[in-house]
């Protein structure tokens, strides 16, 4: 292979290159067609950190806050059926006894979890919801092929996005054992002494504990949370932009190609432009100023009460109106401040404003007079 050989291969490889790149690159900022249709396949920035911190410091709060209530319960629960249990067996207890008695429990202590049940499920849906829009779709649970692939779920495991799961579920693990740690140093000199204390004062202490672990934990979860959804939102927003190509394409369906949409506008004045053209044979007159431009104007008091414009163009199509108006004979005046007035503020098919009245007035008399005097 020669010198020349290789140049023109060369040459080749580089055109091929730019042009598969053109618009490869994604730096075009994504539309709003794109963001709409990534929300329908569920595709939303949004930290389940953010959901755990919020939910789990809401879970400590409420039940630092209603102990007193759920204890309460608890302990009038446990003396009532404590002592109902002791009635039947002296009584004799049957299985349908039992089963209506286990049935009364499990739905005393239903109702007594309830209002923390109420209040993560409350609290979670809200966390969830402020991270982005709500809407309901149901593309995420229909079936795809693409997800029993091996391969790209090996790509899955082992996409960026994988790696970041397993950083913050590491730094979930340090925090929390670090904030447990941390708590636990401070009171371990309270520790040592619960042997001394009754058993209410050593539950309060481990319940006081309890909640000072899970309150800092929770707080410092959303934080993390808080980061987390930052890097959510600017992942996200990243992997929606667009390369040049895809907006091209994207307008293309939307908007219609351009090309597409020049031609039938082009064909669409070539057809307004033949009817005007027809409208100028019954012209009263045809205004001139002389070169630039060509006005005709018809006037019918049966269709209306002032002339209206049937015929207007400028250069080329002046030309064309005035001849075809010498051609049907129509009478061509020439009046450069009126047919610059007529051009640039009378719409086609339209009446002259009052204004012109004057004007227009004289140069129909004008005309009916020759007309009169060649007949």
């Amino acid at each position: 292979m020669d010198y020349l050989d290789t140049r023109v291969l060369r040459l080749r490889y580089d055109l091929q290159f730019f042009a598969n790149d053109e618009g490869g690159e994604k730096t075009e900022e994504p539309t709003g067609k794109k963001i709409e249709e990534s929300r329908k396949e569920g595709q939303v920035a949004q930290s389940k950190e953010v959901v755990t911190g919020v939910t789990l410091l809401a879970a400590m709060l409420s039940i630092k806050y209603l102990i007193g209530y759920v204890g309460g319960r608890f302990f009038t629960a446990f003396d009532y059926y404590y002592g109902k249990t002791g009635e039947l067996l002296d009584y004799g207890m049957d299985i349908r006894v039992a089963h209506d008695l286990l049935v009364d429990v499990l739905l005393y202590v239903l109702l007594t979890v309830l209002p923390f049940l109420l209040i993560g499920l409350i609290v979670g849906f809200f966390a969830t919801k402020v991270q982005f829009k709500w809407m309901i779709t149901m593309k995420p649970l229909q079936p795809k092929l693409s997800k029993l692939n091996p391969i790209n779920g090996f790509k899955r495991i082992f996409s960026m996005q994988s790696l970041v799961n397993l950083m913050i579920s590491i730094l979930k693990i340090v925090v929390v054992g670090w904030v447990a740690y941390s708590v636990i140093v401070d009171d371990i000199g309270l520790l040592f002494r619960v042997y001394d204390l009754t058993i209410e004062q050593t539950l309060g202490v481990m319940f006081d504990i309890i909640m000072d672990v899970g309150i800092k934990a929770a707080v410092v979860l959303c934080l993390v949370g808080a980061v987390d959804l930052f890097y959510q939102r600017w992942k996200h927003h990243k992997d929606l932009k667009m390369t040049k190509q895809e907006v091209k394409d994207e307008f293309k369906n939307s908007e219609g190609d351009p090309k597409v949409k020049g031609q039938q506008k082009a064909r669409m004045q070539q057809a307004a432009q033949r009817r005007m053209m027809q409208s100028v044979p019954q012209a009263d007159v045809v205004i001139t100023n002389p070169t630039h431009y060509a006005v005709a104007l018809k006037y019918d008091p049966q269709i209306a009460d002032a002339p209206v414009v049937t015929a207007k163009g400028a250069d080329f199509l002046a030309a064309k109106i005035k001849d075809v108006a010498k051609e049907n004979h129509v009478m061509i005046v020439e009046n450069k401040p009126l047919a610059r007035m007529l051009y640039n503020n009378v719409e086609l098919d339209a009446q002259i404003p009052p204004e012109l009245y004057q004007m227009v007035a004289d140069v129909l008399a004008y005309v009916y007079s020759v007309e009169k005097r060649v007949g």
